[in-house]
């Protein structure tokens, strides 16, 4: 692990006016997960692209905070007739942190190893359909593809996509290297990760010399580092009660806004009961949307009744289809064979939204009868047991990857939903390029999963972010789990 120490000595007088000049030249932001490790690209842990996206690592495209997809590494394309073949040109220049030269190679074991046969990439399904990635030059690299595919351009834009070097690979989780505008320094665990500003990055120098990532898992401690001022930033506050005594302090900004973050009650659909629909339904009826954003979100949030995005053009309100409504549920689990209920797990991951979300969850699935268990696990003990090892009943999590319905179409993913029908609508989205039809076969594929009550759709997560005055260039929304440091700076 790289380490680099300072040791500073002198009164307190010029250490409070260091301090001081410090804050103007670096930040501090505050996060409530810590990474399990720092490689993006073999893990599903939001936390890493929290620090690493963009930061880091970067990608042959990019999501900007309004959603958008740009060049990244990849300064232009060509596309082929037939759509399958893209032509990517690199950047001229490009160095990995260590001094290495980023070339079309480096591009090439990127994506070959993200979708090998042993490949651990979260997202292995974002490159299925590539048949062949070929360095023509240096600086050229060629995509080969079994179909056309509208979306390849938006799934190498994913944190599960970005660029990385075989030379450094080995210690990549612990010690990242890539090539994006700032490099790792230190990983204090339990605690902090530093990052440096990049001297040699390609691209516009950013205006911070450093950045750290401090590590609040309780939303109290949240507040009052926040009050203290300890922190510049929070990005994702975890205490919403909280944001009206931020909004009436001059010394702070509230952000408001939007994530990819779709919160359900996450089921799995091959362990008995939950293999009956029936049950499903019930599960779904036995929840009140509006009392879990209203208790345990303080009212931030969108009701959702599907896997999608309510700011997304293509969204369907299908919350009709799950309305709360106790009395269908108990007639469901009736005719499903448990008019006496059933017993389940319920394992809830650290975020505000999980934990305190969880306890109103399960009340509401006692008054139908069903008596879910709370399990509360820290964030690499869901992704082992649950996540990895399918090994639960129910668990509230929210999905903050970009448009990420196509994880429905993935029979071994961890809510186990295995439906023909829905991986042919995704087979169909990927060969279709015009928008008017995209949207069509979203919604159909939307409908889909709503009517198989996949799982409990509870709502879109809010973007709630909390920052000193000062503070400029925060997303304001986030179309992807990112905290984009090359686009902050301190107003004069």
């Amino acid at each position: 692990m790289a380490f680099r120490t300072f040791a500073v000595a002198a009164s307190s007088a010029l250490a409070l006016m260091a301090g001081s000049a410090w804050a103007k030249d670096g930040v501090t932001i505050g996060l409530q997960l810590e990474p399990p490790h720092l490689d993006p690209t073999s893990a599903a842990a939001q936390a890493i692209d929290s620090v690493v996206y963009s930061n880091i690592f970067e990608g042959l495209t990019r999501f900007m905070g309004d959603g958008s997809v740009v060049p990244g590494l990849a300064e232009s394309w060509e596309i082929s007739g037939d759509g399958t073949v893209y032509t990517f040109k690199l950047r001229e220049g490009v160095r990995f942190h260590d001094g290495s030269t980023m070339d079309a190679e480096d591009v090439k074991f990127s994506l070959d190893r993200a979708r090998g046969e042993d490949s651990t990439n979260a997202q292995k399904a974002l490159f299925e359909g590539i048949t062949a990635v070929n360095a023509v030059d240096p600086q050229t690299v060629q995509i080969t593809l079994d179909a056309p595919n509208g979306s390849l351009l938006f799934n190498l834009a994913w944190g599960d996509a970005v660029i990385v070097a075989p030379e450094s690979i080995d210690g990549i989780k612990t010690d990242p290297v890539g090539t994006g505008a700032y490099t790792f320094q230190e990983w204090v665990q339990g605690d902090r990760i530093t990052l440096a500003r990049n001297p040699e990055y390609w691209g516009d120098q950013p205006a911070l010399a450093s950045a750290t990532f401090k590590f609040i898992s309780d939303p109290t401690a949240a507040f009052a580092a926040m009050m203290a001022e300890d922190i510049d930033a929070f990005d994702n506050f975890p205490a919403p009660e909280n944001l009206p005594q931020f909004e009436a302090d001059p010394r702070f900004q509230v952000l408001v806004g939007s994530t990819e973050g779709e919160t359900i009650l996450s089921t799995n659909n091959k362990q008995p009961p939950f293999d009956d629909v029936r049950v499903r339904q019930a599960l779904a009826h036995a929840i009140d949307r509006q009392s879990i954003i209203d208790g345990a979100m303080f009212g931030y949030g969108t009701p959702i009744g599907t896997h999608f995005a309510p700011h997304n053009p293509a969204y369907r309100d299908l919350t009709g289809h799950s309305a709360h409504d106790p009395d269908k549920a108990r007639a469901l689990l009736a005719e499903a064979g448990f008019a006496d209920g059933f017993e389940t797990t319920l394992h809830l991951p650290p975020p505000s939204y999980a934990r305190r979300g969880g306890e109103i969850v399960a009340a509401q699935l006692a008054t139908v009868g069903i008596k879910a268990e709370i399990i509360n696990v820290e964030w690499a003990q869901w992704l082992e047991s649950v996540f990895r090892g399918k090994s639960f009943g129910l668990t509230i999590i929210s999905h903050t990857e970009p448009m990420d319905i196509g994880i429905y179409a993935r029979p071994e993913y961890y809510f186990q939903y295995d439906s023909k029908q829905f991986q042919e609508l995704m087979a169909k989205l990927n060969a279709t390029t015009d928008p008017e039809a995209r949207t069509a076969i979203l919604q159909e594929a939307q409908e889909k999963i709503s009517a198989d009550y996949v799982n409990g759709y509870l709502f879109q997560l809010a973007k709630l972010g909390v920052a000193k005055a000062g503070l400029q260039g925060l997303w304001e929304n986030a179309p992807t789990a990112a905290i984009d440091l090359s686009a902050l700076s301190w107003a004069e």
